[in-house]
This record gives C-alpha cells, structure tokens and sequence, in this order.
C-alpha cells in the first residue's frame, strides 16, 4: 500500500473526528481495483478499494479528491445509516465541510479501454459474427443462437478477434 495514500486516508478520518467530535473505525484499504472507477467504498464491510493504475497516473488529484470522496462515503454511512443515497445531502455535506472539497460524484481521468476478445460464429449466408465472452460462454453452457436472415444455427468458427 503507497504510503502517500494511507496517510491521506489517516488524515480525511482525524479531519471527521475533529468535525463531528466522535471516533470512526478504520476501514481496511486496498489497491485491488481494475476497470474505470477510481475507488469503491464498500459500507457493510467498512472497507475502501482503490485503482492502482488511475492513482498512479492521476496522483495529485487522487489523493485530493478521490481518497476523500471514498473515505465521505464510509463516514456517511457511520454517521447517517443505510438509508441516505450514496451522494446525497449528507455526503455532500462531508465532501464540502469536513473535507473543504468539491462533492463531485465522478472522476474525469483517462482511462485506456484494454482491447476484448470477440468470437467469430458463422452460418451459412453471412460474414463472421462476433460474440463477446459472455455470450460464447453461454454456448458452451448449452444456448443456442440462430441467424437473424436465414435462421440457421450459428456456430462458433474457432477463430477470435481483438476489438
């Protein structure tokens, strides 16, 4: 775990000590994030999931924004219970006066979207048609899919492609 990002986490959680003059119970923190969001606060198991990469190339604001957006959420949580939505006034609330940050719900970084495997099914009148890994898996699983012009069964041609 990055030092830089454990302590901004230490620090957002002694600012809502101080502001609302209660303990909180640290959450557990990680880098096991992937895909397109920055951070996950996961309520029930008091528990803060952060993406690596996006705070490896986005550090600065990370630490700045994203750190105290998640922590915002857990503390609202403590505070407030389930019941309240996940940026409504309460986490506003936090995100601006404990935090003195903007109660921004969405991150703007670049995310490099990574190429996906497409497999190529065939039937007898048409170019290759590609099918995502979810839905070839459903073939395997005994689904079948038929062409929408000459209604025949489509198979898998064993060829894939990177889109």
């Amino acid at each position: 775990m990055p030092e830089q990002l454990q302590q901004q986490v230490e620090t957002c959680y002694r600012l809502a000590e101080q502001h609302f003059a209660r303990p909180f119970a640290r959450p557990v923190v990680s880098l096991a994030l992937r895909g397109q969001k920055a951070g996950v606060a996961h309520l029930q198991e008091n528990k803060l999931r952060f993406n690596a990469a996006l705070y490896r190339a986005n550090r600065e604001h990370f630490l700045a924004q994203t750190v105290p957006h998640e922590v915002a959420h857990l503390i609202a949580h403590q505070l407030f219970g389930s019941r309240i939505r996940p940026h409504g006034p309460e986490w506003q609330a936090i995100m601006r006066n404990v935090f003195q940050r903007p109660a921004e719900r969405c991150h703007s970084y670049s995310v490099a979207q990574r190429p996906r495997t497409h497999y190529l099914y065939r039937c007898a009148c048409s170019e290759p048609l590609p099918f995502t890994a979810q839905r070839h898996a459903r073939v395997a699983k005994g689904n079948r899919y038929l062409c929408r012009r000459c209604r025949q069964p489509l198979a898998f041609s064993g060829q894939t492609c990177q889109r």
